[in-house]
């Protein structure tokens, strides 16, 4: 019911701020524009989005079927269930969902977002099967989606990638804001579920798999930091390409030394991972036009001016406020934001504390709202309970998080 409220109350916003553009402002172009926007969303949502990953799903939700005949899937299950069933406890120890959630947060923190969808699609159909009401997201699948919203990444390769094109003169000094503010927001991520759901948090599995997580995390900062910027984006490309390409040969060894039909699982798989894609484009299309809307009308850049106002009345710094566009738009659209993040650089200099602050909102949350339509979407979840609410409350934790970040390292 959420996701109605929400999706509808981004048609009416646009248009109520189109119209009043166009009575007080004498706008007559704004409401072309949003028509135009409706129809290039539209587009964009199945020519950029829905097609470019069908390819993707078909081979990696092929090899899963590979992964899971050869019980690769269940192997890793067993290895993180003492932390997992801790956190969903409506799933069996031993169920393959454990398996593809791991693989799926292990592929996101790599930075490897098009290896990461497809293993996050499958877990979310695993879930789907545990799922008693199948309209309504179980407390499983919003504990995974809301983790997934937070966005853990360990290497912002993009962000960098960007920065350097842009002539920064060190485009990886935001690796370490991005790492701890996308770290806060998992952890947040984890209290304000588990405390939705009332689970026990405070066991000494999950706080050692916290405590554990954190501690191979410094140590992989300590590794990082000495390295020079132009080894450690050399050494981040190399590592999680050959982890990916590793994970691979894995599964096709195990399966011929266990005599699969190799190639036969691995077209039943890929069938699946078509039929996936078809299922999402009416729940992309629906969602990214609707973003695209709110947009295009202007509404947004009403709600930082506001911000900017009303913060600027209690004497704080406002400095920040230029760099709150990528943050609200975060939630809403990855490509959006991003054009944003660049759009700051370019206007203020990548070296600026707004250039700088942008990347590390960018880096530090994930597309909330294109989540929640594609993963709820892909298996027909309609009421998605505080699915929504949670996330938000944890990107807005991590929003708060990136602020305090750029004002310690940069201002």
């Amino acid at each position: 019911m959420a996701l109605n409220y929400i999706w509808v109350g981004f048609f009416v916003i646009a248009f109520l701020v189109a119209l009043a553009k166009l009575i007080f402002l004498g706008d007559t172009e704004i409401f072309k524009l949003l028509v135009e926007g409706l129809f290039d969303s539209s587009k964009s949502a199945v020519m950029d989005i829905a097609l470019p990953l069908a390819g993707v799903m078909t081979f990696f939700l092929g090899l899963l079927n590979i992964a899971e005949k050869i019980g690769a899937i269940n192997a890793i299950a067993r290895v993180i269930g003492p932390f997992f069933n801790k956190l969903f406890p409506e799933v069996p120890k031993d169920h393959p969902a454990n398996g593809q959630m791991i693989m799926n947060f292990s592929a996101n923190m790599l930075g490897l977002d098009n290896a990461a969808t497809p293993f996050g699609l499958k877990a979310m159909q695993s879930l789907q099967e545990l799922n008693p009401d199948k309209e309504t997201a179980s407390n499983a699948q919003i504990m995974f989606l809301v983790l997934h919203t937070s966005g853990l990444t360990i290497i912002p390769l993009g962000i960098m990638a960007q920065r350097a094109i842009l002539g920064a003169a060190d485009p990886s000094d935001i690796f370490i804001p991005c790492l701890i503010g996308t770290y806060i927001a998992t952890v947040a991520s984890i209290l304000i579920v588990g405390i939705k759901q009332r689970l026990n948090l405070f066991n000494t599995t999950v706080l050692g798999g916290i405590v554990g997580v954190s501690a191979v995390l410094g140590l992989g900062l300590w590794a990082l930091a000495g390295l020079p910027k132009e080894k450690l984006e050399v050494v981040s490309k190399i590592v999680g390409n050959v982890l990916l390409l590793s994970i691979v040969v894995t599964f096709l060894i195990g399966a011929i030394r266990q005599k699969i039909d190799v190639f036969g699982t691995f077209i039943e798989g890929a069938k699946a991972g078509f039929e996936t894609s078809v299922r999402i484009i009416p729940y992309l299309v629906g969602m990214l036009v609707a973003i695209g809307a709110f947009r295009n009308s202007g509404a947004m850049t009403y709600v930082v001016d506001g911000m900017k106002y009303v913060i600027g009345l209690t004497g704080i710094d406002t400095a920040f406020t230029d760099a709150l566009p990528v943050a609200l738009m975060r939630p809403l659209s990855g490509s959006a934001s991003r054009a944003l993040m660049i759009d700051a650089m370019k206007q203020f200099g990548p070296d600026s504390f707004v250039g700088r602050l942008s990347c590390i909102f960018q880096g530090a949350a994930e597309t909330t709202f294109y989540i929640v339509a594609l993963y709820f979407g892909s298996v027909g979840i309609k009421k998605t309970r505080y699915a929504i609410v949670a996330g938000l409350t944890a990107d807005l934790i991590g929003v708060i998080a990136g602020i305090a970040l750029g004002y310690f390292f940069f201002r």
